[in-house]
């Protein structure tokens, strides 16, 4: 029972594990990023001569489809911030919404950032701009986020829209391009992509003559190394279910062979009494089966518990560089539990089968002693 219970302990914190990895890295994607965007064919967003505009025709039917949440337009320009002799390359995203309303050319910058370039809240920023002329920006430092998922590999800074916009010489209605936030249940590879794919039917079908040429991609497609990463846990996930399920299965086959041997006389007695082979075998199967339900519901409760634990405090941390999060996300999916769950005990139970069959083997004749 106590392998059972490690066993089933140790399937449901991985389960528990890729899905927070799935959870949080297409959370910070889609901050980071969103989860679809339309851009223009060259997706050369970085740039201040190409803006697009922000209100397409089009843009009622995308903000209407069951999938979509919201449209967000973004501006995005690489830069330089230069601290004493230390230079860093950051890239800096105008987003709605102000990041501070006491501060002018307010900001928000990683933690990541902020500890290599040893500057905290309050600070000011020197930033450069580099396009058909120099242009430099005094930011004031609002708030450190967390940096959590970094997909690019690059310091993002987020600023309000509207100075970034002066910064272009844009007027309110351009942008880098746009961002569309899908619903919770269609952030998923299948989702974003089926998603993507009908946002750009309806930019082709719809689209006017005054209207930007556009596509949509979907964060799959942009991120595809981040997506590739997670089906490569997803599989050591599955190998990890199947080790540990045969691990508790032939764990309970030696014990269930222990309960045969040390009852060789009893199934002796009750095989001259007139049971069948099947009804002895119900048996020693359901004592099993209560061993393997009782250590399934440990592992579970043991495991639930650590995963409320880990996600409350953050208690394990990673390396952000290496794993995207700076600690070990989980998420308690429910629905993959249960399927985990009932695929070994079925697994379990089918194993146990084959120590069954030693009953047929079992000769009253010689195991029942009359004294």
């Amino acid at each position: 029972m106590t392998c059972v219970a490690v066993s089933f302990l140790i399937m449901i914190i991985a389960v528990s594990v890729s899905s927070g990895f799935r959870h949080e890295i297409r959370k910070g994607i889609s901050s980071v990023a969103g989860d679809v965007q339309l851009t223009r064919p060259d997706m050369n967003y970085m740039e201040e001569v190409s803006p697009i505009g922000t209100s397409p025709s089009y843009l009622s039917l995308i903000e209407d489809l069951p999938c979509t949440e919201a449209v967000m337009p973004a501006v995005y320009r690489a830069g330089i911030v230069k601290d004493g002799e230390d230079i860093y390359g950051v890239v800096v995203k105008g987003r709605p919404g102000r990041v501070s309303d006491s501060l002018a050319l307010a900001v928000s910058i990683p933690e990541s950032f902020a500890e290599k370039a040893g500057i905290s809240v309050g600070d000011r920023m020197l930033t450069y701009f580099v396009g058909e002329k120099m242009q430099v920006r005094q930011f004031n430092v609002a708030e450190i986020y967390d940096s959590g998922v970094d997909p690019d590999g690059k310091f993002l800074i987020y600023a309000d829209i509207d100075d970034m916009r002066r910064l272009n010489g844009w007027t309110a209605d351009q942008a880098s391009l746009l961002e569309v936030l899908l619903k919770p249940e269609y952030k998923t590879e299948k989702g974003m992509k089926e998603s993507a794919a009908q946002i750009g039917f309806i930019m082709n079908a719809y689209e006017q003559e005054d209207d930007d040429t556009m596509i949509a991609t979907s964060a799959i497609s942009k991120y595809p190394q981040l997506f590739g990463w997670l089906s490569l846990i997803d599989f050591n996930v599955f190998f990890i279910l199947l080790l540990m399920t045969i691990v508790a299965g032939f764990n309970m086959i030696s014990g269930l062979l222990i309960m045969l041997f040390e009852n060789i006389s009893t199934i002796g007695l009750l095989k001259s009494l007139g049971m069948t082979d099947m009804s002895i075998s119900k048996v020693f199967l359901s004592c099993s089966a209560v061993l393997v339900l009782k250590g399934m519901a440990v592992g579970n409760a043991i495991a639930i518990l650590f995963c409320i634990v880990q996600g409350a405090t953050h208690l394990l941390k990673l390396n952000p560089e290496n794993y995207f999060v700076s600690y070990v996300p989980v998420h308690l999916d429910f629905g993959m539990i249960v399927i985990a769950d009932l695929a070994a005990l079925t697994m379990i139970m089918l194993l146990l089968l084959v120590p069954s069959l030693f009953i047929s083997k079992v000769d009253p004749a010689q195991t029942v002693r009359v004294r």
